[in-house]
């Protein structure tokens, strides 16, 4: 079950720090098994696609096939994937769990699937809250640690009281640590009756490093307009605002957007508001709807800045990290880790949630004054660059995941 490799090549991966290869000629690298109820990429799935790095020869169980089977397999992952549709599929986050009832057959026969996968491995590692639910009880029943890495913030805004009930409850029982990006995460945890204890906070961490080029360059290349330019790039859904930033240019003339996600998770009817926010505010040549896009770095290099106008509080900020790497000013909403990650408006503008007028008048004042602006995204990459990185975040994941496997 355990395949045992020198201290020193883990060392090199970064997977041991200098006290645990002093203490060992060898160390035993845990077989892990990685969770994830959906197979779509989105923001949690990048993650595990860049945390699994490390960690070949492990496995991933899958409730549905899609596009992180391959970037998991291409990790040298064993993928397993359930046998049927997963039934969570169509269960929200934001209704109570008996809701599951009439497919609670289903559910228990996944966590056997679960529990199966798990025997064959020394440590669980649930990557969403779905998977940590089965996961929960497919580790108990297979004698294996579990380890949640919670990507949410467990709040009223995202989740139904009973289910945050349910998981805090399964968290204190079943998990060996309970893994979040940002202390954001951890407080509501903790607020939601989360034991301090279980958590670590490891943030999210990126490689991007495009090569630098002007916009002027890429918008020509990319086929964007000229003059004044941002852009939004998130999923679309509710909770991300893009209506907000549409009203927001409602009032400012000349100035262009251009919006860069899809409706992942089912806010399809979120996603034809917008277009139609914007045709009614007079604005359908000035939104641009690009959809989902692999080339997100290069579009970031290409606006004036990036803005992320969340409506709650996030447990991270993907984007606005891309962003600082590449350069390009942020103006984002103060709410969840978006302080955290910049530094309290130090390496970025905050403006309150749900306030196209503030928005607005931080969009004014980037164009009055943008040599102020780029000083302070100049900071901010140094900010993301000592602390954002995919290496440091893969290092301290692999820490913990060493230290759960001890104590199986």
């Amino acid at each position: 079950m355990t395949e045992v490799l020198p201290a020193d090549a883990l060392a090199k991966r970064g997977l041991l720090d200098r006290a645990q290869a002093a203490r060992s000629v060898v160390a035993a690298r845990p077989r892990v098994l990685f969770v994830s109820h959906t197979g779509t990429m989105s923001g949690a799935e990048l993650v595990l696609r860049d945390a699994v790095r490390p960690w070949a020869g492990s496995s991933a169980f899958l409730f549905e096939d899609g596009a992180l089977t391959a970037a998991l397999r291409d990790a040298g992952l064993e993928i397993r994937l359930a046998r049927r549709q997963s039934a969570l599929a169509g269960l929200r986050r934001d209704v109570s769990p008996l809701s599951a009832l009439p497919v609670l057959g289903q559910l228990g026969a996944l966590a056997l699937e679960i529990a199966r996968s798990a025997r064959s491995c020394d440590v669980v590692y649930a990557n969403s809250q779905k998977a940590f639910l089965l996961s929960s009880l497919a580790a108990r029943a297979a004698g294996r640690p579990l380890i949640w890495h919670l990507h949410d913030i467990l709040d009223g805004a995202h989740f139904d009281r009973a289910q945050r009930i349910l998981q805090i409850r399964l968290a204190n029982l079943c998990a060996a640590r309970v893994i979040v990006p940002s202390e954001a995460a951890a407080r509501a945890f903790v607020q939601a009756g989360g034991r301090r204890s279980l958590i670590r906070v490891v943030p999210n961490g990126l490689d991007v490093d495009p090569a630098p080029c002007s916009a002027a360059v890429l918008r020509a290349e990319l086929g964007l307009p000229d003059g004044p330019l941002v852009g939004v790039f998130s999923r679309l859904a509710p909770w991300k605002g893009q209506d907000v930033l549409i009203e927001a240019l409602a009032t400012l003339s000349g100035l262009r957007c251009v919006v860069v996600g899809a409706p992942l998770f089912g806010e399809d009817a979120y996603a034809a508001h917008l277009r139609d926010l914007a045709a009614r505010r007079g604005l359908s040549d000035r939104v641009l709807f690009l959809g989902q896009r692999d080339d997100v770095p290069r579009l970031m290099q290409a606006v004036d800045a990036v803005v992320h106008p969340s409506v709650d509080p996030e447990p991270f900020g993907r984007t606005l990290v891309e962003a600082m790497l590449v350069g390009v000013p942020v103006i984002a909403t103060d709410a969840g880790a978006s302080t955290e990650i910049l530094d309290g408006g130090a390496a970025g503008t905050l403006v309150p949630p749900r306030r196209s007028d503030r928005l607005a008048a931080a969009l004014s004042a980037l164009f009055a004054d943008p040599d102020a602006f780029r000083a302070r995204a100049a900071l901010a990459r140094e900010r993301a660059l000592s602390r954002y990185g995919a290496e440091s975040m893969q290092r301290d994941l692999a820490d913990i995941i060493l230290q759960v496997a001890g104590r199986a």
